[in-house]
């Protein structure tokens, strides 16, 4: 992973020229006065970790899984927001871990806690590095040091049940190689967010992660059936059964906890018999009310496709849900891809029936390009964006969901506020996740740069949490609470929630090591 940037920095590419024109045109978008910083001009901090705390942690896992160099530090240093990355792009590595440790085994997560719990040094769980909430910066206050518990070595498919459809799995596992592990026995989870080439597992059941295709598969909070949590208090073991009433579901407090709670070990995840076929294809839609009534008829109708999504007229026209041929659409109304994954009768069977819905709805059936084209294009957004603030964008992107019938409602107010905050931005949007009840709003934003980008984004990012509060939606979706969302989330779940989470903090980790400063009001 890049480490002021996303992913692998030979598949970054330049704007296309159309492009540059219109941020140029459009949004006043200039060259940044400053290039970004190189990796040896990143500024940080001398390590406060006190004497003997290296020693006592590599006592643990070996003196080869505790670095302190430079390099580690940097890499795992915040995660992947604009506000990230601009940071970074500065050469402001402030935040950095004093040390990256990188556990074998449960127990030595175990270990690794106590050591941490006594000698006060905070901890923060770390898998791919992909939070865009701010949730990988722990609040140094009242620790004497902060290390990163990277989670890579626990990397295994521990079993596969064909049987009981379940497979256990490591957290560190990357999503691509979970993949890779679980088609040698012809399954496969289902689960493709637009992270996908990086994420890890235990970092999506930690943030409550929805891929691309949720619609056929669920969210990976669907999937868990159970899982292993050390704590600096001992270990838990959730979920022995499909389904129980044995109590409140404790699985529940784990996943989303961000880190706060525990370090989740292992997970026992639902999984699905790999599809022999994937089929993915375009309808347009007049208008964005016209698609997301279409795409309620399909989710309420519980038969519909694996993958839908729809973008507003603004996104169609740009052309985001085509990264790679960006600026190139002259696309009118708005875009909806559907795909549909399977084998090939109950392909061919959903297919038809959405098919036979979104024509009644008013769609019309672009054929398989576009829907290819996405499908090609569906984890480039995050490149797409390192190239517009190389360009002197701000880039950013987020997320809200509420019910139906306030679907239009959310979507106008967060629309209204970005403008409000940023000028005249460009503001897309697309509807990413369906279900019976509601669904997800997705928005990007692109304006220029101002001298203090960061104080521009956190403005713009305020007025919009205002706003989706105002509106009756969640402050998000699928990407996470952190510390970006804290004040709001403490505001959507009301000051006696805020006790009982505060409360679950207390009895789990009493030293609060664990990611102090993020999500927990």
């Amino acid at each position: 992973m890049l480490w002021s940037g996303w992913g692998d920095p030979a598949k970054a590419a330049e704007l296309p020229a159309p492009v540059r024109r219109l941020l140029g045109e459009a949004l006043g978008v200039r060259e940044p006065a400053v290039p970004a910083a190189t990796f040896g001009e990143v500024r940080l901090n001398a390590s406060t970790l006190p004497p003997g705390v290296l020693t006592l942690l590599a006592a643990v896992v070996g003196a080869d899984h505790v670095r302190s160099d430079d390099d580690a530090r940097i890499r795992h240093t915040r995660g992947k927001s604009t506000p990230d990355l601009l940071l970074m792009r500065a050469g402001d590595g402030s935040d950095a871990p004093d040390a990256v440790v990188l556990p074998g085994s449960h127990q030595q997560v175990v270990e690794v806690l106590g050591v941490c719990a006594a000698h006060r040094v905070a901890v923060v769980p770390f898998g791919g590095g992909t939070s865009v909430v701010g949730g990988l910066v722990a609040s140094r206050r009242g620790f004497a040091g902060v290390v990163a518990l990277d989670l890579a070595r626990l990397n295994r498919l521990v079993s596969a049940d064909p049987v009981s459809m379940i497979a256990e799995m490591e957290p560190g596992l990357r999503a691509p190689q979970a993949e890779q592990l679980l088609a040698g026995h012809g399954l496969t989870l289902g689960h493709f967010p637009q992270s996908y080439e990086y994420a890890t597992l235990g970092g999506f059941a930690a943030a409550r992660s929805s891929g691309q295709a949720s619609a056929g598969y669920g969210r990976f909070d669907d999937m868990v059936a159970g899982m292993t949590v050390a704590t600096p208090r001992g270990t838990l073991d959730l979920g022995r059964a499909p389904r129980s009433a044995a109590g409140p579901d404790l699985r529940q407090v784990i996943l989303g906890s961000e880190g706060a709670f525990g370090v989740i070990t292992s997970l026992r995840l639902r999984v699905h018999r790999a599809p022999s076929l994937r089929v993915y294809e375009g309808w347009r839609f007049g208008g964005f009310a016209a698609g997301t009534a279409a795409m309620r008829r399909l989710a309420q109708e519980e038969a519909g496709p694996t993958v839908l999504r729809l973008s507003d007229e603004t996104e169609t026209m740009i052309g985001l849900a085509k990264p790679a041929e960006l600026g190139a659409s002259s696309e009118s109304g708005c875009l909806m891809v559907a795909g549909y994954e399977g084998e090939p009768g109950d392909v061919a069977y959903r297919r038809e029936r959405a098919a036979k819905a979104l024509a009644e709805a008013g769609g019309v059936c672009l054929g398989p390009e576009p829907g290819e084209a996405w499908a090609r294009g569906r984890y480039s957004a995050p490149y797409l964006r390192d190239s517009l603030l190389a360009a002197g964008a701000t880039v950013e992107t987020l997320e809200t969901a509420c019910f139906w019938s306030g679907l239009p409602r959310l979507y106008d107010a967060v629309r209204l506020a970005l403008t409000g905050s940023l000028g005249s931005p460009l503001v897309m949007c697309h509807v990413s996740h369906v279900y019976a009840t509601g669904a997800s709003l997705y928005f990007t934003v692109v304006t220029a740069q101002a001298p203090d980008p960061l104080g521009q984004w956190a403005a713009a990012k305020r007025a919009a949490s205002e706003a989706i509060l105002r509106a009756g939606g969640t402050i998000s979706h699928h990407h996470g609470v952190g510390r970006d969302h804290r004040e709001a989330y403490a505001v959507e779940i009301g000051d006696l929630g805020g006790e009982i989470l505060r409360g679950i903090k207390e009895r789990l980790d009493p030293e609060g090591i664990l990611n102090p400063g993020v999500l927990i009001p």
